[in-house]
């Protein structure tokens, strides 16, 4: 029997989205939260798949090195990768995309999972990118093995 269990993480980033035609191309920041779904077949003596603390200080420790209170940016954004730069300190994270809240939830889930999690028994199934209280994206993965994103906004009450 497959189980799966997740993780919420919180954490602060800036980001700006490429040739996006509205204000999102502007550098700004949001209060994230992930939510790391992961599964597993085995559960150990105690009757988990994985224990909640580890994966804690598994995806928390990935994102407060690389992500938390720093900027992502698309490596194919050189004015925004040249206009951070100015800016010292500063931590920014250059991705292999736009960093949507889409794009964000594929990579964790294709890259930083399965890097964090190694060999451990079990699987990221599915990331969920919260970028305000009323929108996320997710990105999950398929029988196949392959990863679906999409966004799913909620109508703000009046």
């Amino acid at each position: 029997m497959c189980m799966t269990i997740m993780r919420r993480i919180k954490f602060c980033a800036g980001h700006r989205l490429y040739k996006h035609e509205s204000k999102c191309a502007f550098f700004h920041g949001h209060n994230y939260t992930a939510d790391f779904y992961v599964s597993g077949e085995e559960m150990d003596s105690v009757g988990r798949i994985i224990d909640f603390s580890q994966l804690k200080i598994l995806f928390k420790g990935w994102l407060d090195e690389h992500w938390d209170h720093g900027f992502l940016l698309y490596e194919g954004d050189d004015n925004g990768i040249n206009a951070i730069k100015q800016v010292v300190p500063c931590k920014y994270y250059i991705m292999p995309y736009n960093p949507t809240a889409e794009n964000m939830a594929r990579y964790l889930l294709e890259v930083v999972c399965p890097q964090v999690l190694g060999d451990l028994g079990v699987k990221a199934s599915k990331v969920v990118i919260w970028e305000t209280d009323e929108a996320f994206a997710e990105a999950t993965l398929e029988s196949s093995g392959e990863v679906m994103a999409r966004q799913v906004a909620y109508a703000e009450e009046e």
